[in-house]
């Protein structure tokens, strides 16, 4: 029996062994397809009556945690700095693309330059002082803004464990629950008004599990092994997941509040009805039957821009004709 139990242990550690091989070999190669189920729900949402043109300046990690270290410091930060990216794609990604009509302002520096290269080279090779606006057209510009930000991030929010042990083999898991929380803002660019704000909070789990043998076979033969596995939950992904969920709880308010709408008024109420029911836990109370409107009436009926119609002077460098020589004096005289 002995000899059993520590042929078992032996392939059980060589196959543990070769699956951390695998893992070094490239076999987890890179993926497009890996959808959260929150972000098909995100993609699903029925479609706007009108596709809203918002702004993206920033998303910030408002938190000042770092991740934590034994014994050590570490100035790496406990949440991603990558907010705006996220949030950009989470508000693409609503209805598939169909709600949100995103404006990256957090680029903006390198948009306004790359148009000054192009008029510094149109005013340097062909003489435009003014550029023609079919060639570059104005800046595209948002109503609403969407702002906000990592506003928490608490750590061992739940921990415990569970385990047994019998004649010297034993068996344990270990868990904690760490909290993130988004805040996300719709902001009118006409007034300075909060047209919608939400919050959202998402678990981070991490599990731990091990198994151990300690048994002694004979007298002076003594059996030792030790086996684990732990699984922790990106980050980077759970807050992607809260920005999608946020977005999702944005387009809610926002209908309530008569900012945004949606194309079939049936849906509209079927999606409010069941983010008021996440929101207040099933238990909706009847005064809240009534969400006050902000002052602010319609925030994205800003209209774009558009070049003047009038005809554009474009001076073009010519090059001066060479003077004529002078004549000759008349009778083949001189002039001194």
């Amino acid at each position: 029996m002995s000899r059993i139990l520590a042929s078992l242990v032996a392939v059980a550690l060589v196959g543990g062994c070769a699956r951390s091989e695998k893992l070094y070999e490239g076999t987890h190669g890179a993926s497009v397809g890996n959808l959260t189920t929150q972000n098909r729900v995100l993609r699903q949402i029925a479609p706007p009556a009108q596709r809203q043109i918002v702004a993206v300046y920033d998303f910030p990690d408002l938190t000042g945690q770092y991740k934590e270290r034994d014994r050590v410091q570490s100035l790496s930060r406990a949440v991603t700095q990558a907010g705006a990216p996220l949030l950009i794609k989470a508000l693409q990604d609503a209805g598939e693309g169909r709600w949100f009509a995103v404006l990256d302002r957090s680029s903006l520096e390198s948009v306004v330059q790359e148009r000054q290269i192009i008029e510094r080279m149109r005013q340097q090779y062909r003489g435009e002082q003014n550029i023609d606006p079919s060639v570059l057209g104005p800046l595209m510009h948002a109503g609403i803004i969407i702002t906000g930000g990592i506003v928490g991030y608490d750590t061992n929010m739940t921990t415990g464990g569970v385990g047994a042990r019998y004649l010297g083999i034993g068996a344990n898991r270990e868990w904690k629950y760490d909290v993130v929380s988004v805040n996300l803002r719709a902001v009118s660019t006409e007034t300075g008004e909060v047209l919608a704000n939400v919050v959202v909070r998402k678990p981070i789990a991490s599990i731990k599990d091990q198994g151990d043998v300690f048994r002694y076979i004979e007298l002076d033969e003594l059996l030792e092994a030790e086996t684990g596995y732990s699984t922790n939950e990106p980050r980077q992904i759970a807050v992607q997941q809260s920005m999608e969920k946020a977005v999702m709880a944005l387009i809610a308010e926002g209908a309530m509040r008569d900012i945004w709408s949606f194309e079939n008024e049936k849906a509209e109420r079927a999606f409010i009805k069941g983010y008021r029911t996440e929101l207040f836990n099933g238990d909706v109370p009847p005064s809240e039957s009534y969400v006050a409107r902000p002052n602010t009436r319609n925030p994205s009926a800003i209209p774009q821009t558009r070049p003047a119609m009038r005809p554009v002077k474009v001076r073009t460098q010519t090059k001066e004709p060479e003077s004529a020589p002078a004549p000759p004096p008349p009778n083949g005289e001189t002039l001194g």
